[in-house]
């Protein structure tokens, strides 16, 4: 047997609906069954044989099933489902009462899991109603007992011992076809081979002992039959470290070759920090502690010969546009060097036109006393400011002129969506490059603005939402973090409240006094439209365009209400949004399109509608949406359902003091998954699990950084060059 050999070679008897339950579960070769990983284990008790069952107790057991049949009760004629389960230890009886097709499923021969509680008492113990999870598998395939584990090797033995036996038994996620029991004896004919101790461990041996990790060839053992959750847990352990180890090498390999690269020099003499002095001076507010040591962590950065690599991660409302903002001013007030006209270039890359255009807006109005054109490109449309006719104005342009101004070099600073990354669009002086909300761009996307100039560009990557510490130092370990951690002046925090079905009228209540108020308001729905009843079951969730006309019609009849969805075209959404801002619209009904970069200071209150249909970070998010001023705001969610998680996530969007916080609580409760999109990144569950230790992912970090120092093409270690190459396919996508 061979790790890359198709399971088809060496499970012959394999029907149509195993084989596609088996690629729908990604197994398709020996190695990919030997990674397929338990999900959870099940307690066997104290022995994990029949002989070692006693009264009372919870157990799962493996076995023969025996003489299946159906018979009465003598005075009820109830029907009872009966039928042996043999092990080499012994036999016990097994009950279903009132379920009599259960008899019918089964026959003499069947190798089973079967997982209840142990009722009657003495001689006459029984398993009642016990769960059953019946195999494909024939008797003739499998040994008349479970493998073991001995020192870190696998042992097969037809006269093992009661205390031989493992007490824990591998649960693995299943596909109609292919059950965790077939999963389990497959495993074992794979470990009967020893093909797992041919494996080349990526690990080396001298990191394996430094962090107390087991080899490979155990930790496949330890993790597949662990005779104690310690030696699960250790597996678990180890390929999470590798995972992330690869993961971390990845980046600090690219990080080695974009520091070997040349970038512009930036002008960061003390004439070029006064002038920057100055424009931070004429913001309509004070700049925050964390924000100027953001601009100074980065102006540190552009005094250096190579490209900085910096993430900025700061909470909703705490400034991150006036970092970009002033840190833009410093470039493009920079000339070139050996030159003296010109000025260098600036790309602001923005995920949605939306927030393109709200960019625009506010850099035009930190600039307007500043004579620096600025540009906007979108897919539909090119503005440059100021206009030619009116200074306080911007003018629309053509793509085409727009483009030859750019190449140029007439306008030093350009926001836009995807269009910046476009062949067709050239800058002559290119020196630093800003993205937006970094996680929802792949990594291509990155890479194909920092190429866009002849020299490598200054790199800040912005996100709003909270990444929690190991996610950031995982997912983006090729950057420098800064962190935006004050929030402005006079801000207030959201009071955020939870109101179930009864007490609505007190959200609507407090919305009619923000109205009087002058203020304005957001109603989020989870869906656009209303489900179609004749091909689909209809959805408690709430509709953007039903509820809008509900409320008018119900529940707010003198306030002006719109709405606002991802389906409406680029026009449309514009012309709402310039409504909304002057203040024409009372009421915006939308859906978690304005999660982020909407901007207006006097909305004050938003209403979730399907709360627990969000993630914690996607409604922090929301509830940013009305931080935007010194008002007092409010966030109330409307959750449909009320279940223990609910309960559990909402009590933590109530009480986290900041989004740091809570993408925490979100790491801890869901998983790094749903917090970053890291199933687009390809991270395995098990390390995703692992981003929860910060020390095991700042050990990996440490380890790789040393050794790609060392060793960077790792001609040294062939095993871990090919995991690295692994790793870096799954990150690097569109």
């Amino acid at each position: 047997m061979q790790l890359q050999d198709s399971v088809d070679k060496h499970f012959t008897r394999l029907k149509p609906d195993q084989k596609r339950a088996l690629t729908k579960l990604g197994i398709r070769t020996v190695h990919d069954l030997l990674y397929h990983f338990p999900a959870r284990y099940e307690n066997a008790g104290p022995t994990g044989t029949i002989t070692g069952v006693t009264a009372g107790a919870e157990v799962t057991l493996y076995g023969t099933v025996r003489k299946p049949d159906i018979r009465k009760t003598w005075k009820s004629r109830r029907p009872i489902a009966e039928a042996w389960l043999e092990d080499n230890s012994g036999k016990i009886k097994m009950m279903w009462f009132s379920q009599p097709y259960i008899a019918k499923s089964l026959h003499d021969g069947m190798v089973v899991k079967v997982s209840g509680k142990v009722a009657g008492a003495g001689a006459k113990i029984y398993l009642a109603n016990p769960e059953i999870d019946t195999s494909p598998i024939s008797p003739e395939e499998v040994h008349d007992s479970l493998f073991n584990q001995s020192r870190g090797k696998v042992r097969l033995s037809h006269q093992m011992g009661e205390s031989d036996f493992p007490t824990l038994y591998p649960i693995y996620s299943e596909s109609k076809g292919v059950s965790s029991l077939w999963i389990t004896h497959a495993i074992r004919k794979v470990f009967e081979t020893h093909v797992h101790e041919t494996i080349e461990d990526p690990i080396p041996a001298e990191i394996l002992a430094r962090y107390n990790l087991p080899s490979l060839s155990s930790a496949l053992v330890f993790i597949h039959t662990p005779r104690k959750l310690s030696d699960a847990d250790a597996a678990r352990k180890r390929f999470a470290f590798e995972e992330v180890f690869a993961l971390q090498i990845v980046m600090q390999q690219r990080r080695r070759i974009l520091l070997r690269e040349e970038a512009l020099p930036v002008e960061v003499d003390e004439s070029a920090l006064g002038r920057l002095k100055d424009f931070i001076a004429s913001f309509p507010f004070p700049a925050t502690g964390a924000q100027m040591r953001a601009i100074e962590s980065i102006t540190s950065d552009f005094g250096k010969t190579h490209p900085m690599l910096r993430l900025l991660e700061g909470d909703v409302g705490s400034g991150k546009t006036a970092v970009a903002a002033a840190t833009a001013y410093l470039v493009a007030t920079s000339t070139p060097k050996g030159r003296v006209a010109g000025t260098l270039q600036v790309a602001y890359l923005c995920p949605t036109e939306i927030l393109a255009k709200q960019h625009f807006s506010t850099f035009v109005s930190y600039f307007k006393d500043h004579p620096i054109p600025i540009g906007l490109i979108t897919g539909s449309e090119c503005r440059k400011f100021p206009s030619r006719v009116r200074y306080e104005e911007s003018a629309k342009l053509s793509k085409p002129a727009f483009k030859k101004m750019v190449a140029n070099g007439e306008i030093p600073i350009v926001i836009g969506t995807h269009a910046l990354i476009e062949k067709s669009l050239v800058m002559k002086y290119f020196a630093y490059a800003i993205i937006d909300e970094q996680h929802r761009f792949g990594t291509m996307h990155r890479q194909k603005l920092a190429t866009k100039g002849a020299v490598a560009p200054h790199l800040l990557s912005m996100t709003a939402t909270p990444i929690p510490r190991t996610l950031a130092l995982t997912l983006y370990g090729d950057l420098d973090l800064t962190l935006l951690d004050e929030m402005p002046a006079g801000r207030k925090p959201v009071i955020t409240m939870v109101f179930g079905p009864e007490k609505r009228d007190e959200a609507y209540a407090r919305v009619r006094s923000e109205l009087a108020a002058d203020h304005q308001a957001y109603v989020i729905c989870p869906r656009i439209d209303e489900p179609d009843p004749t091909k689909e079951l209809a959805l408690i969730a709430k509709s953007v365009k039903a509820e809008a006309l509900r409320l008018k019609k119900e529940v707010f009849p003198e306030a002006t209400i719109d709405i606002l969805h991802s389906k409406m075209r680029p026009g449309e959404k514009e012309e709402v949004m310039k409504r909304f801002e002057k203040g024409e619209i009372d009421i915006l009904v939308a859906t978690s399109v304005v999660e982020v970069g909407v901007n207006v200071p006097n909305a004050t209150v938003i209403l979730i509608e399907g709360a627990e249909r969000f993630g914690l970070a996607q409604l922090h998010q929301l509830r940013g949406r009305v931080i935007r001023s010194t008002h007092q705001s409010y966030c109330f969610a409307l959750p449909e359902s009320f279940g223990q998680a609910t309960k559990d996530r909402m009590k933590a969007f109530v009480n986290a003091k900041n989004g740091f916080e809570l993408a925490e609580y979100d790491l801890a409760l869901r998983g790094a998954g749903e917090l970053a999109g890291g199933r687009q990144w390809g991270v395995s569950d098990i390390a995703m699990e692992a981003l929860k230790n910060l020390k095991l992912v700042e050990a990996a970090r440490t380890e790789a950084a040393s050794l790609v120092e060392t060793d960077p093409e790792l001609k040294k270690h062939p095993a871990l060059a090919l995991r690295a190459r692994v790793a870096d396919r799954s990150i690097h996508l569109e």
